[in-house]
């Protein structure tokens, strides 16, 4: 009989990056052997992201405006992977298969009052061995604050809250796809089983695989051969060859193996640090040229938006200084003209009234009142007496 199978996982931003890359096929050559390029044209979304995961979320914290305290090493999302075994997808056909997948979207959007909203990604591989689904949430709680307004807030931990919270996930979602018609048996969550879901094309990276391989090639297994049953009475008065040829050899057998089975482990364990540490820094990697990506495209833009801001300034202040220009020629002819007439006046009044030279005229008046009839004369005249004040 074949399961319905349902595994959480908890992201942080680089484990987010990883799963971006691998689930939306961002990577030119693929870890997982078991991707066939041919078939990637099979896949589909139940709900397609248009951003990174990572920018998914910072968009979607925004826009729904969800609390909690984040921090560096948070776990900011979750991701569920969805399956059965080829058995039963090859029992009950490809349109079957995607309805199986598409049922199963709607479970989880509706599981703990979740909401659509908050699903960042759900992609469905069927370029695998085994047809999967994967979808990435971010964990929203609808709770209160400490001043009892509702408030949305993201946190993984209350989310799961229970130390049965894997166990009734695994009851409600087959309880919801066998509603559904799909005939699946109950699978185990992984505190019942103490299994460690891991990707293929990574658990053969931890359990070295291609030299196990050739190691467990080696290993005999056969038990040497024990005589008839109808040799028992032989047996019994024959302890001494009993013994020597039936338990001993086993005994011998028994510890060859175990002592093969230490240096297995033993091999096994030297691989694993190792690879998860290769797994680790691949993954910031992976983070950070993506960022520098982005970084790099923000840095473009704003060179470009200053750049139309540097000539949109350039073009103000040149039709500014132009528009000064012209101003200053207009204000030098008045000038100009301001001086002709005031000549002409002087000249008339003397003319008219018979008080003589203009030149006299001017000389008494700028005498009696202290003031020039040259206005740039009369303005050095005032600022020269402004410095005499304040020095007295």
């Amino acid at each position: 009989m074949s399961y319905a199978i349902i595994r959480n996982d908890k992201l942080t931003r680089v484990d987010a990056q990883g799963s971006y890359i691998h689930n939306d096929r961002r990577s030119k050559g693929h870890s997982n052997k078991d991707i066939d390029p041919t078939r990637t044209h099979l896949n589909f979304w139940c709900k397609k992201n248009e951003l990174t995961y990572i920018r998914e979320f910072d968009k979607m914290k925004k826009e729904y405006d969800l609390k909690g305290t984040i921090r560096n090493n948070s776990n900011i999302m979750c991701e569920m992977m969805i399956t059965s075994d080829n058995a039963f997808f090859n029992k009950i056909g490809l349109e079957e298969t995607k309805r199986y997948f598409k049922e199963s979207y709607k479970f989880v959007c509706n599981y703990k009052n979740l909401g659509e909203k908050y699903i960042v990604s759900a992609t469905v591989h069927l370029d695998e061995t085994t047809p999967h689904m994967h979808l990435v949430y971010i964990p929203v709680i609808h709770t209160k604050d400490k001043e009892g307004n509702n408030i949305d807030k993201i946190c993984c931990r209350d989310f799961w809250k229970g130390r049965d919270s894997y166990r009734q996930l695994q009851n409600d979602f087959h309880k919801y796809v066998t509603s559904k018609g799909f005939d699946l048996d109950r699978g185990l969550p992984v505190e019942e089983t103490g299994a460690k879901h891991e990707k293929i094309e990574d658990l053969k990276k931890l359990t070295n695989f291609e030299n196990t391989k050739k190691v467990l090639d080696n290993i005999k297994l056969e038990l040497p051969e024990t005589p008839n049953i109808n040799d028992i009475k032989l047996i019994k008065l024959n302890r001494e060859k009993v013994e020597n040829e039936i338990i001993k050899p086993k005994d011998d057998k028994i510890m060859e193996l175990y002592q093969e089975n230490l240096k297995l482990h033993n091999e096994l364990s030297k691989q694993v640090n190792l690879v998860n540490k290769a797994e680790k820094y691949q993954k910031e990697r992976d983070f950070i040229l993506a960022d520098n990506k982005e970084l790099h495209n923000q840095i473009n833009n704003i060179k470009a938006e200053y750049k139309e801001k540097e000539f949109v300034i350039e073009w103000k202040y040149k039709s500014k200084i132009k528009s000064l220009e012209k101003e200053n020629n207009h204000l030098h002819k008045i000038i100009d003209k301001f001086y002709e007439t005031v000549d002409k006046f002087i000249l008339w009044i003397c003319y008219k009234f018979g008080i003589g030279e203009s030149k006299e005229l001017v000389r008494d008046f700028e005498k009696e009142t202290h003031t020039f009839i040259d206005p740039v004369k009369q303005l050095k005249r005032e600022e020269r007496k402004k410095e005499w004040d304040l020095e007295i």
